[in-house]
């Protein structure tokens, strides 16, 4: 029996842990071939013993800093070259920068946040978005923060610069809402037990919170072709 995902190519970033390496085992659970980046290696290799394990197969590695201008451009050469095809992009990588009074904030935080969270998903929907065009169903799904929308003390950093990447990612998707196969989703996964949660949470009982494989199930179904959700902000439920 065919899999959903058979034949595709899947771009996972922050793959290395957490809600990226989640979602890169389920998309390679569904017959994707991933593509995995992120800044440590053996993260990498971690997710890839993990897909491996499910799936029997291999994934390629991409190491690479998200704060690296020239090598998120090279990113859709580079698979344009070796593959001919991208038909999934999931943006997961983030960075907390610092929880701190606006007025109190660094240069380096501050920069930081823009490269990691704003800059970052630009110039991924740049060089990648003529291989999602050209593919049978592309889907592009980035996810975001709450903050971005419900400013709060102290959050400033991580909001402002998700606020930012929710404006660039759906003027993306009304741009091209007239193409019909390529859909455009943001997506907020709630409260996760990941690495970032227990950096500005670290007295937080995270036992009781989602993990990581819990909303990694419905951000592989905005990666399916039957998915028709565009230009939208959608949660795990």
């Amino acid at each position: 029996m065919a899999l959903p995902l058979e034949h595709t190519i899947a771009l996972v970033t922050g793959a290395s842990r957490g809600i990226g390496r989640a979602v890169s085992v389920e998309l390679a659970r569904l017959g994707a071939h991933c593509v995995l980046t992120a800044r440590s290696p053996g993260g990498l290799e971690e997710t890839d013993d993990l897909i491996q394990a499910a799936t029997g197969q291999a994934s390629t590695l991409l190491p690479l800093d998200l704060a690296d201008n020239a090598a998120i451009d090279s990113i859709g050469p580079s698979l344009a070259s070796r593959f001919g095809r991208l038909d999934m992009l999931v943006h997961a990588a983030a960075t907390l920068g610092a929880l701190t009074p606006v007025a109190h904030a660094t240069e380096c935080h501050f920069e930081q946040c823009m490269a990691v969270n704003a800059a970052a998903p630009w110039r991924l929907i740049r060089t990648t978005a003529p291989l999602l065009l050209a593919a049978p169903a592309g889907r592009a799904v980035f996810l975001t923060d709450a903050h971005a929308r419900a400013p709060v003390a102290y959050w400033g950093l991580l909001g402002a610069s998700k606020a930012a990447m929710e404006n660039l990612v759906l003027s993306w998707a009304d741009e091209v809402a007239s193409h019909g196969r390529l859909r455009v989703t943001l997506f907020d996964p709630g409260v996760v037990a990941t690495r970032l949660r227990a950096q500005a949470m670290p007295a937080e009982d995270a036992s009781g919170l989602q993990r990581p494989e819990d909303v990694a199930d419905r951000i592989a179904l905005l990666c399916l072709p039957a998915s028709d959700t565009h230009g939208a902000l959608v949660g795990r439920d």
